[in-house]
């Protein structure tokens, strides 16, 4: 369902807890705990995830989490549709900047779990092909990372 790899960062038991708990509730969500695919998730610092960034989007500097899909989302729709999983194959790549996720914790007023969890459950619907630039892109999105959440009962504040 998922392969972690900790880039220059301690590895940490806790936030494989939440990544199992939080990755397990998505693909739950869209139908594809039978599938054969899976998330390659990336736990890093502010100083890789700016050149990750800097190197993909040519925007140099941090952020909190970076989402490359490997699918259409029509493509991916129709596999789901047809439950056409043949192959072990990668939905997309997850990286996230633990250090970030701690600063907006506390900025937000949440506890990490929190925002770990959003961090997660947001890359993971930017892999199935959703997006917020449009507001009624992020009409459809937010509702699904808020469902995510909820039924983990995973709660802001």
């Amino acid at each position: 369902m998922y392969q972690l790899e900790y880039k220059d960062i301690e590895e940490n038991k806790e936030y494989e807890k939440i990544i199992k708990r939080v990755v397990e509730q998505c693909f739950k969500e869209e139908g594809l705990l039978d599938s054969k695919l899976y998330i390659s998730i990336t736990l890093t610092n502010p100083e890789n995830i700016r050149k990750i960034n800097n190197e993909f989007r040519n925007i140099d500097r941090e952020t909190d989490v970076l989402s490359f899909p490997m699918f259409e989302k029509q493509e991916l729709d129709e596999m789901i549709k047809n439950k056409d999983f043949k192959h072990e194959d990668v939905l997309g790549d997850i990286v996230i900047s633990i250090k970030r996720v701690e600063e907006q914790a506390e900025e937000y007023g949440h506890s990490f779990e929190r925002e770990f969890s959003y961090m997660l459950v947001h890359g993971f619907y930017h892999l199935m092909g959703y997006d917020h630039i449009k507001e009624e892109d992020k009409l459809v999105m937010r509702p699904k990372e808020e469902n995510v959440l909820d039924k983990l009962n995973i709660k802001r504040g």
